[in-house]
């Protein structure tokens, strides 16, 4: 590795470490309380099964280690979302040193990306949508292992199976990158005539299909739960002819809203947006089929069904925007503007968690702002003076009894909402409001 190379690897080292440390620390100071997704995660995680009502149980595995490891403390499931990030971040770096050929420019493809609020502000919710960050970089990234080498390694087909299926776990939008690259694969075989009839690609297929057995057999059990709350969220229930107009421009029109600080870094640094496209260059197609095709296929679900496309959900699709746009505009691109480039990354950089300290400290009515611990200890202090055993479990809405799983110090299950069936079976309860806690017969 040469000096140059040594330097920026370095430099991208600096910026991970310093995102990592700032956008744990912030949220860390400012929040009285975990955000609402994270409380859920948790409250799933208390009691892991292979699915939940509203979502698959990738996203409540990882907050439940976190918590067997650190306990109640609230800066561990910030730390944990920005490891998520970072990790990410690396492949993104790792793949785009195999596309640009140019360490300067790989190290530009990541840095842009804090231009999005995506990977900045909203990061230290744990939830599905950063969940999926990791492995949707780990799959692009091994995918291009596969698709640039001459010959395909049976290890690149089994973590590539294993990343899908865990991404898959995490949220099922991530099926969106898993048909682009199979249409690119598909692509390859029957109309390139490349890489044909390798039984490798069986292994990535098998080896997806049993990770997601266990989940299939929990979706069986409970009546598709998770895709029906996925439509209602989509607005299915409520579609009309209007809706498939509506919706998708609306989507549009918020992706070109949320790309506009991207697109002003990007404008710094080039000279002139001159390109031509040359569809038999095969890293291009690549990355074609890895940036643009999961956000048309969203986009045409949109415009077929009706559905509204939450803004929320394209968290992991412009991971690889960087450095599909330094790829097209490399020739264009003049690096005496990166000056200019840099200030307004840095101010970017530092504004963000700036304003989310503002947000946090000034707002008082946030979910942040619960008192989550103050009445985890009245409860706590209700119960020792009725009962002896510790609390075992916990029933009520994800928030509240989620709130009291996470905080109480027996660290109790959450079973579900109330169910009269859980309290007559139970050994002795008590219940506040619209929760209950207790202990098993």
């Amino acid at each position: 590795m040469s000096i140059y190379n040594k330097n920026i690897n370095n430099i991208f080292f600096i910026f991970a470490v310093s995102h990592l440390i700032i956008w744990t620390f912030v949220p860390s100071i400012t929040n009285k309380n975990l955000p609402l997704d994270v409380i859920e995660a948790l409250a799933w995680g208390s009691n892991l099964e292979w699915g939940f009502n509203k979502h698959p149980p990738g996203s409540a595995f990882f907050p439940e280690v976190f918590f067997q490891i650190f306990g109640a403390n609230d800066w561990a499931f910030y730390l944990l979302s920005q490891i998520f990030v970072v990790i990410s971040f690396f492949y993104v770096f790792k793949f785009s040193n195999e596309i640009l050929k140019d360490p300067k420019l790989s190290l530009i493809s990541v840095l842009i990306l804090e231009s999005i609020f995506f990977y900045n502000f909203t990061t230290p919710e744990f939830n599905v949508n950063v969940c999926q960050l990791p492995f949707w970089s780990l799959v692009v990234f091994y995918s291009w292992k596969i698709y640039n080498d001459k010959k395909i390694k049976l290890l690149d087909c089994f973590l590539l199976g294993l990343y899908g299926a865990i991404g898959f776990l995490s949220k099922y939008l991530f099926v969106y990158l898993l048909i682009s690259i199979f249409l690119l694969f598909i692509y390859l075989i029957y109309f390139k005539k490349i890489k044909k009839n390798d039984f490798k690609y069986f292994i990535i297929l098998e080896i997806f299909v049993v990770l997601l057995v266990p989940h299939i057999i929990w979706l069986f059990n409970n009546d598709f739960i998770t895709i029906t709350y996925g439509l209602k969220r989509a607005g299915l229930e409520t579609t009309g002819i209007i809706n498939h107009i509506k919706f998708p421009i609306v989507f549009l029109f918020k992706q070109i809203g949320l790309l506009i600080p991207f697109s002003i870094l990007l404008w710094l640094l080039v000279k002139k947006f001159k390109f031509k496209i040359n569809f038999n260059d095969q890293k291009l197609m690549f990355l074609v089929f890895i940036n643009l095709v999961p956000i048309m296929l969203i986009l045409l679900t949109s415009i077929v069904s009706g559905s509204e496309i939450r803004t929320m959900w394209m968290t992991p699709f412009y991971l690889f925007f960087g450095v599909l746009f330094i790829y097209i505009l490399k020739s264009q691109i003049n690096l005496k503007n990166l000056k200019s480039f840099l200030s307004v990354f840095l101010f970017l950089f530092f504004l963000s968690p700036i304003l989310y300290a503002y947000i946090s400290i000034s707002e008082t009515d946030k979910r942040t702002d619960y008192p989550g611990k103050i009445i985890a200890n009245k409860v706590q202090l209700k119960w020792d003076q009725d009962f002896n055993d510790p609390i075992q479990f916990v029933i009520g809405n994800e928030w509240k009894a989620g709130n009291l799983s996470y905080h109480l110090k027996s660290r109790p299950k959450w079973e579900g909402f109330i169910d009269d069936d859980i309290l007559n079976n139970a050994k002795e309860y008590l219940c506040i409001d619209d929760i209950c806690v207790g202990t098993y017969k």
